[in-house]
């Protein structure tokens, strides 16, 4: 391509690039927005790799890995020897305007009351009053199962490598905290959490994420299912509509459920939430998803349809609260950017937390919100914890200033990885009734379907008996759900929890046992 029709086609001037940073990052964001907000109209042509990075003076691997993490996500295509083009997107891509007064405010008419409410502020309420006979009923219909207990063992579900957590290196750092405390930090705190450690999660994101997010931001929570219940308690009105994935992650379902909500289950393809289904809904406001690896089904939702679900958001005037529960764990390029960095509109809280990459009982995780939901979420959840734990908030940001997260994120993806090939590899072959596996792109678990529902119990109790622990994707299903039983059967396997060698001794038992 010639300087000339490099002008015609794509015009790069305008893309100021920070020598200090990663270049590739930096230029990856840059072209994404230009794609976001429509000066990089779809067709539009873009340079080859060598004359871009000639352009900005920068390196040609810069801009390959920039490319690469475009094309990844959606918003590039490349054309057989025709050069690299703006993707074709739907068109509800449209340039960022000014947020409403009702969601620039977020405490006019038309939002849930729970917005509004003081919640320092409330007169003081006999429990008896308080939790009345209806809301008992919800809880009671709508309680968590107990998680598995004991040691990690193949193939546990939403567990981390964490035997590969630095431990000692966590321990000098509460030590050292302990040893010599800041006498202020051991006072009532912030109840929205540490302002060093939520400065350092917006930091996080923006580098990692992409997510132009600010520590004003940041709630932080023990754990992601808090942050979901908070979710529920302030966006949800008892009889509101709210969809959630079907089959989807069912802690998730219960805490819209107790507080009040009518749960729409939106079947979910291989492009993740089917939008269709959802836009029919005329009461719901709310969705729940899982974009980044779909819970349980391990989708990765395409970039048109995360475009379709945010224009239905804008659309509705509702909310998506995003669960990025296992982000971090991609095989294949950078994570790709989420809901909330293509949000334009202020209608994503973005769920996060550290125990996919420390290790669960940490019950550390965090809130990213619109601004003006901050202080409604802040003094909801200081009516029942007042704040997090102190120290815990203060060893997480020392660890993440000191860089050992960063490290630890890369450890933790190719352990990962590594396990994830041993599952693959090692999988028995020909067992009846059992499908092919599935490419595992992200995530720390897998799906594999099953011929039918029988036929998934009985595999997960023959590998119940020689001490495998296998999920049944029938259970991830809301039971008013219209699909045929037979076609909601499946084996829902986590890889991430033990090592290699636990990995392939657990594929010999269960090969034997489903042979017999």
């Amino acid at each position: 391509m010639t300087g000339d029709s490099l002008s015609l086609s794509f015009n790069p001037a305008g893309i100021e690039l920070d020598r200090r940073q990663g270049l590739s990052r930096q230029l990856y964001q840059a072209l994404r927005l230009r794609v976001l907000d429509g000066r990089l109209a779809s067709g539009t042509r873009l340079p080859a790799s060598r004359d871009l990075a000639a352009a900005l003076a920068i390196s040609r691997n810069s801009v390959v890995r920039a490319y690469d993490q475009l094309y990844a996500e959606g918003f590039i295509e490349g054309r057989v020897g025709d050069g690299t083009y703006v993707a074709q997107l739907p068109q509800a891509v449209l340039p960022a305007k000014k947020l409403s007064t009702k969601v620039s405010t977020g405490l006019s008419t038309g939002l849930p009351t729970a917005l509004s409410t003081n919640w320092l502020d409330l007169p003081v309420v006999s429990s008896s009053k308080v939790i009345h006979s209806g809301a008992l009923d919800r809880v009671e219909r709508n309680h968590l199962p107990t998680p598995p207990s004991g040691p990690p063992r193949a193939f546990r579900v939403g567990v981390p490598a964490f035997d590969l957590f630095p431990f000692e290196v966590w321990a000098k750092l509460s030590a050292a905290f302990w040893r010599k405390p800041d006498l202020q930090q051991l006072c009532y705190g912030d109840p929205a959490g540490d302002g060093r450690l939520r400065g350092l999660i917006a930091a996080y994101l923006r580098s990692s994420r992409g997510m132009q997010c600010t520590a004003e931001q940041i709630v932080i929570t023990s754990g992601a299912q808090q942050g979901i219940s908070l979710c529920a308690q302030l966006l949800v009105e008892p009889g509101d509509g709210v969809a959630i994935e079907n089959p989807g992650y069912r802690a998730a379902g219960h805490a819209f459920a107790v507080a009040g909500a009518r749960l729409h289950g939106i079947a979910v393809d291989n492009e993740g939430i089917d939008c269709t289904e959802l836009a029919g809904l005329g009461d719901c406001r709310l969705a729940y998803v899982t974009p980044s690896h779909q819970y349980p089904t391990g989708v990765v939702m395409s970039l048109a349809r995360r475009l379709e679900l945010l224009a239905w958001a804008e659309c509705t005037q509702g909310w998506i609260v995003e669960d990025d529960y296992d982000g971090e764990y991609r095989y294949s390029g950078a994570p790709l950017a989420p809901l909330a960095a293509l949000d334009r509109q202020g209608r994503v809280l973005y769920v996060g937390t550290f125990g996919k990459v420390a290790f669960p009982a940490l019950r550390l995780g965090y809130l990213v919100l619109p601004p003006a939901l901050v202080d409604a979420f802040s003094q909801r959840r200081a009516v029942d914890v007042r704040h997090s734990e102190v120290s815990t908030q203060a060893v997480m940001a020392e660890f993440m200033a000191a860089g050992h997260f960063q490290r630890h994120i890369r450890r933790m993806r190719r352990a990962a990885l590594s396990r994830r090939n041993a599952l693959l590899s090692g999988w028995p072959q020909g067992i009846p009734g059992v499908g092919s596996l599935p490419v595992v792109a992200a995530g720390l678990h897998l799906t594999v379907a099953v011929a039918s529902q029988a036929r998934e119990q009985a595999l997960i109790e023959k590998a119940a008996s020689v001490d495998v622990e296998i999920n049944a994707l029938s259970s991830y299903w809301l039971p008013d759900t219209q699909q045929p039983q037979d076609q909601r059967a499946g084996l829902v396997l986590g890889f991430a929890a033990v090592p290699e060698v636990a990995i392939i001794e657990a594929l010999r038992r269960l090969d034997r046992a489903w042979r017999t």
